[in-house]
């Protein structure tokens, strides 16, 4: 997995660097088709605005923005996003039969409730 970190109108601290690495790096340890995580922190006057752009493989890009008064703070959630977001495309993809074969075998049915 690939990481770069972009930043605008500021100077990106080598803290700042492996924070972003290691928190990247944990975080998305869990989706082993991440290829390229590129990083875009910005600042201006009060603000500090982390985004995330998160390339996968099939064509899977998702993108979060998060903004607040630390930057820490800002990359803490736009990174929670982005792993949020990368969970459910995950579990669309694996969760797409909601009937096992035994239960199509044997007539069982479940109520519409557990669907």
């Amino acid at each position: 997995m690939q990481i770069s970190v972009t930043g605008r109108h500021m100077d990106i601290t080598d803290a700042l660097r492996t924070y972003i690495h290691d928190k990247a790096e944990h975080d998305f340890s869990e989706f082993p088709r991440v290829e390229n995580v590129h990083v875009i922190l910005t600042v201006e006057k009060y603000r500090r605005i982390a985004e995330f752009v998160v390339q996968a493989a099939n064509h899977i890009r998702v993108e979060a923005k998060e903004e607040s008064e630390d930057m820490y703070a800002s990359i803490d959630a736009a990174l929670e996003k982005t792993s949020r977001q990368l969970r459910r495309l995950r579990d669309k993809v694996q969760d797409h039969k909601r009937e096992s074969l035994a239960e199509i075998e044997l007539g069982v049915q479940q109520p519409i409730s557990e669907l």
